[in-house]
């Protein structure tokens, strides 16, 4: 196992944790939408949040999607995640390049720049649950952090980070997510928030070779985890969906694509594949109706 994240308890079951390796991961989502570094980081961190958040849900069916849309060069990213850490994304401009920030650390702040985070949770019930904050910074990690504590009222510390490589490619990703139980006392804390302080940085501490364990033991000290899961961007278009989409449309729609006589190309955004579909299969379909 690889990229792999990992979820447990700390300090007596008064933390909870999340903790992932997305280094292939990431880089794949790199390889699909040709990003930039600057973009590349946006989105790993975006992917990383989601596979983490995905695994909080309860049942198999259930997902998450998180989005931006920000008045930066970026424009809007949009991850979607299972609990099974199954993860893919898009970015709407892929090739956003800005000045290093005064650290010499990617400005991603500054491509995403202000804006709303949406985290929408599809849990099989009539109406999926949105929460909306205004972006705080744009570096995503910190917005995440706020979303926790503005919409869902759980003290929270986000960590995320994407290192790219002199070739473009990425080089270590990865992150992590820190919950206060209610019941958590103030030593507990107090504890947590010195070695938060203390802590570098997810990249520097990825790229040194720490996994998720150790990471999460530098700034908890003894955990208990309770599950380790793989992670991997995956999209799950299939001819056989794109197909159904196809019905869902009408006969109508279909009847006019049929009729300028052209085979229909229809392209996958997560996954930039494309199905195509020729005037006798459009009939097929039609049939179908």
């Amino acid at each position: 196992m690889n990229d792999h994240m990992i979820r447990g308890t700390a300090f007596n079951g008064e933390v909870r944790f999340f903790a992932a390796d997305t280094k292939e991961t990431v880089e794949e989502a790199r390889q699909i939408h040709n990003t930039s570094p600057l973009c590349t980081a946006a989105l790993g961190r975006m992917l990383t949040a989601g596979a983490m958040m995905g695994t909080m849900g309860k049942s198999e069916s259930d997902i998450v999607t998180l989005k931006i849309d920000c008045d930066g060069p970026v424009k809007s990213i949009t991850v979607t995640a299972d609990v099974n850490a199954n993860v893919k994304g898009i970015i709407y401009n892929n090739n956003v390049d800005l000045p290093l920030r005064a650290d010499k650390h990617l400005d991603v702040g500054s491509g995403i720049g202000k804006g709303m985070l949406s985290v929408i949770k599809d849990l099989g019930l009539k109406d999926p649950y949105v929460g909306q904050t205004a972006l705080r910074t744009g570096e995503i990690a910190e917005d995440l952090t706020y979303y926790f504590a503005e919409s869902e009222q759980i003290p929270t510390s986000v960590a995320l980070g994407v290192l790219v490589d002199r070739d473009r490619s990425v080089k270590a990703a990865g992150g992590f997510i820190i919950q206060l139980m209610p019941f958590a006392s103030e030593e507990t804390i107090t504890a947590i928030e010195k070695k938060l302080s203390e802590f570098d940085s997810v990249t520097n501490r990825l790229d040194a070779g720490d996994t998720p364990e150790l990471m999460m033991k530098s700034v908890l000290g003894d955990i208990e985890v309770e599950e380790k899961i793989p992670v991997r961007y995956h999209c799950n278009c299939s001819r056989d969906r794109v197909k159904k989409a196809l019905i869902s449309i009408g006969r109508k729609e279909i009847e006019s694509m049929i009729s300028e006589e052209k085979s229909v190309n229809l392209h996958c955004d997560f996954c930039n594949k494309d199905y195509k579909f020729t005037i006798d299969e459009l009939k097929e379909i039609l049939k179908m109706l």
